[in-house]
């Protein structure tokens, strides 16, 4: 498919916000640094009752969400906040954004718990490596340099088999972390939901597909990999994920080191977690840099609460700037290189929401 077609019809679509927000005047600002008690509390006070969805989400299975990134460098301002919602692609966007401060919103404790085991990995890996290493449970191979590549470094823990002494050593340091040394209140349930997580992750390697758990049933092609989404690329060819360098990678080792990534439980159209993030956004003096929101409209949609959402979105601070990034499925994507993402319909741009500012 010709590439100016497919950015055109590709799943991921950045959708201006064509209006200003205003505020008062901050009294503060967005910290250097949370603390364990501040994250902590504003993590548990943000956050909703824990809701379900179909599937664990362990990872994405949005195979061309990196075509975005070269528009998003150029237009969204670095240094603002960013919300997501999801598992690891937040990664790649972080790391090229670069923003002060970011809140991960899902529906589900899970997606929680699962950040709260990736913070720990950060937190106790030195590099790119360990970390694989770590997430894995695989030993670390041989030839992996600060210059390696995601492909490279995929390619050299392609072949490593699982290690179970490592898988034991991981998870009781992920413990200790999380426990012992940020002293969080986690529960006996949470504690159940980031082992599985660790363990799923162990057993498949990086293998592993949105599917592996068999929480959900797909109709389309073959699903990405993890490998396969850390050495994805833009539609020129130039790979961005959070393991491509070890520079994006110690960005995000750093955000979660200061306490800085968040994640909370919230619907998109619930009463509280949007709205208590944009309150405590605006009144740290800073607006929303880009809110990457997957396919979440066609759950709102299907359950006929747009209109709770559109409210919450325009609780957040934003401006002219302010970008959002949508999944716009239409089944075409990835048949090509024999990997289907998610299907869905597009629904309605972000800016619907808003008809009087047309």
């Amino acid at each position: 498919m010709h590439r100016q077609l497919l950015k055109r019809r590709y799943l991921l679509a950045i959708v201006f916000v064509l209006f200003i927000t205003a505020g008062p005047i901050a009294a503060q600002s967005i910290p250097e640094r949370i603390s364990d008690e501040q994250f902590w509390k504003l993590s548990t006070e943000f956050s909703e009752p824990d809701g379900t969805f179909r599937s664990v989400n362990l990872l994405s299975n949005e195979i061309f969400f990196q075509y975005v990134i070269p528009d998003l460098l150029k237009t969204a301002k670095t240094e603002r906040a960013y919300l997501g919602v999801g598992p690891e692609q937040n990664f790649t966007y972080i790391a090229a954004l670069k923003p002060k401060i970011v809140f991960i919103v899902d529906i589900r404790r899970g997606n929680l718990d699962l950040h709260l085991m990736y913070k720990a990995l950060f937190e106790l890996s030195a590099n790119r490596a360990e970390f694989v290493s770590r997430l894995f449970s695989r030993p670390l191979p041989d030839g992996i340099s600060e210059q390696s590549t995601a492909a490279d470094i995929f390619k050299a823990f392609a072949g490593v088999e699982r290690s179970q002494p490592l898988y034991d050593e991981t998870l009781g340091t992920i413990k200790r972390q999380l426990v012992a040394n940020h002293g969080f209140a986690l529960s006996g349930d949470d504690w159940a939901s980031i082992e599985s997580a660790v363990d799923a992750l162990s057993t498949f390697g990086p293998k592993i597909n949105y599917l592996s758990t068999g929480t959900d049933s797909y109709g389309g092609g073959r699903l990405p990999s993890y490998a396969d989404l850390m050495t994805a690329t833009d539609d020129e060819g130039v790979p961005h994920s959070y393991l491509n360098t070890e520079d994006g990678f110690r960005l995000m080792k750093d955000l979660e080191t200061r306490d800085l990534i968040v994640p909370v439980i919230g619907d998109f159209a619930g009463p509280k977690a949007i709205r208590a993030i944009g309150s405590y956004v605006r009144d740290r003096g800073t607006t929303v840099s880009t809110f990457y929101f997957s396919n979440v409209e066609m759950y709102l949609d299907r359950e006929m609460t747009w209109g709770s959402f559109c409210r919450n979105v325009a609780a957040l601070p934003l401006d002219a700037k302010s970008l959002f990034i949508r999944s716009a499925f239409d089944g075409q994507y990835g048949k090509g290189s024999g990997l289907n993402s998610d299907v869905g319909p597009l629904i309605r741009h972000i800016d619907q929401c808003f008809p009087s500012q047309q």
